[in-house]
């Protein structure tokens, strides 16, 4: 089809095209590199066959939105059909290719009807973002946001989007001339309906038309390609890498090496990030779904996990070759992507990170520089003081002295790994429950437990000291491997076969992150270890009636999965279960998570303890069930504002009260 000058021509600005694609694509990957070392490489062929499945299923962009979904559904698939397509196109531009008929049927069929799809799916996406403008595609006032992104944004998916449309709509009117030159191909139904429109064209008209929108189709193509790696369409091919490389767990955090001199710890400037945390920024697909999931942001708090990530890939395309080149970048994060406000604010429930389509891990970004602020610039809210004293000092946040730590127990038969050295079952009470009057009760309710169920158990006592999980996410680093080296030495000696914590916080520190430290156990929560008695039979409780709400405490379910087992409990002892609107992957938080209990919550539209307890009393439940001593504290905050509010119980409770004598 293509005469001779114009295929010299096309591969020639072909060679030019790919020559700028290719610098652009390698910047971005010496952009990359520039981040800090971070082990992701382990079980590669596991991690990059679950890359594609995930990517090809398109799993994680259904998690919400589903009818965008779907649009963009449509433009994927087709996209990736495409790539095909493309090349047959030009194939025929230089050979004499007869693509109809016989095995091309099946091709024509499904390149005619994702064709259709692809221009669907813009259209929608382009009307939902230009014309409806929901509150997906805005900010809170006072979220920080580097200053190119406002105006970046709309016009870089206007190029996107244009790009899309003339791109698949040039190959729709080709293909459409050249049907209109012969018969109808009932394989190609769309583009067969167009070209009983063009018909009335003479055939030199119609041989132009086909000429004119090959060059159209594959033309832009050449001219979108050097703009690919800035564009925000680079997350096409960067996503599927993202998901590859995310962690099992992204909320078990990975220790700082403190013997290493004159090493800066945490993430004050970009290269202090790792190349994971650049590559988020590169696979953003700026879709603010994360920001939606936010508790910090849904009250109204200057915290956007979206705009941290597109802040800090709109800095690095502005000095892309400067800082691929390996100079340093100009200013720090706490300048362009977030300001104090936003970095304290954050919970860690990791919704965030759960909800994103492309496997971000918004949440580490925050608590790399949490750590800066702490651990070099000696920067933090003033009212974690006490509790960074009390954890030093006494063993908990509270300061309260170690030889109180078994008070909880006054008049209770708790037995101590002083009596049994090595007990099956060790009960790791936790500072909440060791030291806060609400809290105790849940302590003496597992007590109550394990002695009506038989089990061999008992508890450190006054050796037990704080996990240290609300230093580590507040960025106190050093004062966490502390506290992490004397409990993993503690538990050593112990050696027990299982641990049990009441608190989902210990529960992930120690099953999780004590493994660096030397700390290999089997640790289940409480609703897990009870889900197991009573199903073997060991207990024996009499049924309840009532109706009751489960709240998911982040630490237990988004950070570890487990979402069944305190339901299974609740049910076992027969109270009515009733589901909130944001349940299991998508709850909401209390608001404690991330140190956030140690200090003033930052200002905003309501507290998030609030949010969430109007959602869960609006369920018209008699009982709060809650499996987490500090979301029950934080239920309990607006329970004493209510003039007539449910129960808040933890599931320790609600089982102790039923057991038969």
């Amino acid at each position: 089809m293509l005469t001779l000058p114009e295929k010299i021509l096309f591969i020639l600005l072909l060679a030019g095209s790919l020559y700028f694609a290719y610098t652009g694509f390698r910047r971005v990957y010496l952009a990359i590199r520039r981040g800090r070392p971070e082990e992701r490489f382990d079980r590669l062929p596991e991690r990059v066959g679950r890359a594609i499945w995930l990517t090809l299923t398109q799993q994680t962009v259904f998690k919400r939105r589903p009818l965008v979904s779907l649009l963009h559904a449509f433009v994927f698939y087709g996209f990736v059909y495409y790539l095909l397509v493309n090349l047959v196109d030009l194939l025929e531009g230089y050979f004499p290719l007869h693509t109809q008929g016989g095995m091309w049927n099946p091709y024509n069929l499904v390149a005619d009807l994702l064709t259709a799809a692809i221009l669907v799916g813009i259209l929608g996406l382009m009307l939902r973002r230009y014309l409806v403008a929901p509150r997906d595609f805005t900010w809170n006032p006072n979220v920080p946001l580097h200053e190119r992104v406002r105006e970046g944004i709309p016009r870089d998916s206007a190029i996107v989007g244009a790009f899309i449309t003339f791109h698949v709509g040039s190959r729709l009117l080709s293909k459409a001339a050249s049907l209109a030159q012969g018969e109808p191909d009932p394989f190609q139904p769309v583009a067969s309906a167009l070209a009983s429109v063009l018909a009335g064209l003479s055939p030199g008209a119609l041989v132009a038309v086909e000429h004119v929108f090959w060059w159209g189709a594959l033309g832009s193509i050449l001219l979108f390609l050097p703009y690919f790696p800035r564009s925000k369409h680079i997350h096409l091919m960067m996503a599927p890498v993202n998901l590859a490389f995310r962690q099992e767990k992204p909320g078990a955090l990975k220790p700082l090496d403190f013997e290493k001199e004159e090493e800066k710890f945490g993430a004050e400037k970009l290269e202090d990030l790792s190349w994971k945390r650049l590559l988020d920024a590169y696979a953003c697909i700026m879709c603010n779904r994360c920001q939606e999931a936010c508790p910090a942001y849904t009250t109204g708090k200057a915290l956007s996990p979206a705009a941290i990530l597109i802040s800090e890939r709109y800095e690095l395309n502005a000095i892309l070759p400067e800082f691929a080149a390996g100079k340093e970048s100009p200013r720090p994060l706490m300048e362009f992507a977030l300001n104090e406000e936003a970095l304290w604010a954050c919970t860690t429930c990791m919704a965030c990170v759960e909800v994103c389509p492309v496997g971000n891990e918004q949440m580490l970004h925050i608590l790399d520089v949490r750590r800066a602020k702490v651990l070099m610039e000696g920067e933090f809210p003033q009212e974690l003081n006490n509790a960074f004293r009390g954890m030093e000092r006494s063993g908990n946040p509270w300061g309260i002295g170690q030889d109180k730590r078994l008070d909880w127990a006054e008049g209770l038969s708790v037995p101590t790994v002083e009596e049994k050295p090595h007990p099956e079952v060790l009960y790791w009470v936790g500072c909440a429950a060791s030291y806060d009057p609400r809290a105790q009760k849940i302590a003496r309710s597992m007590v109550e437990i394990l002695n009506a169920a038989g089990v061999d158990w008992a508890v450190l006592g006054k050796r037990e000291k704080c996990t240290g999980d609300a230093a580590r996410r507040a960025g106190n680093e050093y004062l966490f491997f502390q506290l992490a080296t004397e409990n993993v030495e503690t538990l050593n000696q112990v050696a027990p076969k299982t641990i049990v914590t009441t608190c989902p916080h210990c529960f992930h520190t120690i099953g999780n992150e004590y493994k660096d430290f030397g700390g290999q156990y089997r640790v289940v929560h409480h609703s897990e270890f009870i889900a197991e008695l009573l199903q073997s039979g060991k207990l024996q409780v009499s049924e309840e009636t009532k109706k009751v709400v489960f709240h998911d405490p982040c630490y237990l379910g988004r950070h570890n999965g487990v979402y069944d087992p305190p339901r299974d409990v609740l049910k076992g002892v027969g109270f009515q279960l009733v589901e909130p609107p944001r349940n299991r992957e998508g709850s909401f938080c209390c608001g404690a998570g991330g140190a956030q209990f140690w200090k003033e919550e930052e200002p905003g539209a309501m507290r998030v303890s609030e949010n969430r307890y109007r959602e869960l009393k609006g369920t018209g439940a008699e009982v709060i069930a809650t499996g987490c001593p500090f979301c029950m504290a934080m239920m309990n905050v607006e329970v004493a504002q209510d003039q007539a509010p449910p129960q808040v119980l933890d599931i320790a409770e609600l089982v102790a009260q039923g057991l038969k004598a």
